[in-house]
């Protein structure tokens, strides 16, 4: 069990491989996914996840946009930072200083979980413009209670980010695919087994792990819940009738603080919606960015194509 995940062994058969660049941004390299021609459009993916997540949506909106997709700090097979960028602001400024390396302006941003916190830091802080933000069942208030687990935020994992031996246990851990079933489950999500699969690859690296949980650790969502009235460009709440991640009754909390956001319920899916139906999420999204009109900005460009 290695550190990190290896491209040249998770990488060989990773989901959209030929859209797959490495580039240096914001002082440590990132591997990202560029796919489709149109408006600009930003994937990010939630704590613990990588760009597997999108494997069945990227194509999807590649048809209308040109996708940017990447692995955020830590995760899959982007670089770890330093430990203050895995905090919301310091992703909101990693994940710009990519956009910036990456000459693009996106149209629409869409994040899953905490991508959606990340999304709107960005549009707040003033480091993109989006015209829309699409969030999915996305953690944009501070949690009421719940059950923890490696898509959410907790006291805990300030804890066990202390702790280093705590990632090599749960990489361990890991190892039995069954668990890592039962924690996806726990989602209120049903996965493909390739889906399954590509989430225990990734578990199995303490390096990963150790980015979720200090991610989790780092993360503050008071502040960004006093800001949202601020937020300027039209929000969709997607939100899985059966997620049990991320209440979906906080969707209507976020629109009692911003009465124009948008609410889509999607009956029977969970935290993992976009895995599971990317048909009916592409759908929406297409919907939202609708009016989301080209920026003159050239195509994003990326060095290092992927060895091997």
């Amino acid at each position: 069990m290695s550190g990190r995940p290896a491209w040249e062994h998770e990488g060989r058969h990773w989901p959209n491989r030929e859209a797959s660049r490495f580039l240096r941004a914001g002082g440590f390299r990132w591997h990202v996914q560029v796919a489709g021609t149109g408006p600009a459009l930003l994937l990010l993916h939630g704590t613990g996840a990588a760009t597997h997540s999108w494997r069945g949506l990227l194509p999807l909106l590649a048809r209308a946009f040109t996708v940017v997709a990447p692995d955020l700090p830590g995760h899959g097979f982007t670089d770890t930072p330093p430990a203050h960028a895995l905090s919301l602001p310091g992703m909101a400024r990693s994940v710009a200083a990519l956009v910036t390396a990456l000459d693009f302006e996106p149209a629409v941003i869409v994040g899953h979980s905490a991508g959606a916190a990340v999304a709107a830091a960005m549009s707040l802080d003033g480091l993109a413009r989006p015209r829309a933000i699409v969030s999915l069942n996305g953690a944009l208030l501070p949690l009421r209670g719940g059950p923890g687990d490696l898509f959410i935020f907790s006291a805990l994992a300030r804890m066990l980010v202390s702790l280093p031996i705590v990632p090599w246990l749960i990489s361990r851990r890991a190892a039995d695919r069954s668990a890592v079933e039962r924690l996806l489950r726990g989602t209120g999500s049903t996965l493909d087994p390739a889906g399954i699969d590509l989430y225990a690859a990734l578990m199995r690296h303490p390096s990963h792990v150790a980015a979720a949980l200090g991610m989790m650790a780092a993360w503050d969502l008071n502040a960004l819940a006093r800001a949202l009235p601020r937020l300027a460009p039209p929000l969709t709440l997607v939100v899985g009738e059966n997620d049990r991640t991320i209440p979906p009754s906080d969707a209507l909390r976020v629109r009692a603080i911003l009465p124009s956001a948008r609410i889509v319920t999607l009956p029977g899916l969970g935290h993992l919606a976009h895995e599971e139906k990317p048909e009916e999420i592409a759908a929406i999204i297409l919907e939202a960015g609708s009016g989301a009109e080209a920026r003159d900005a050239p195509e994003p460009t990326a060095t290092e194509p992927p060895a091997g």
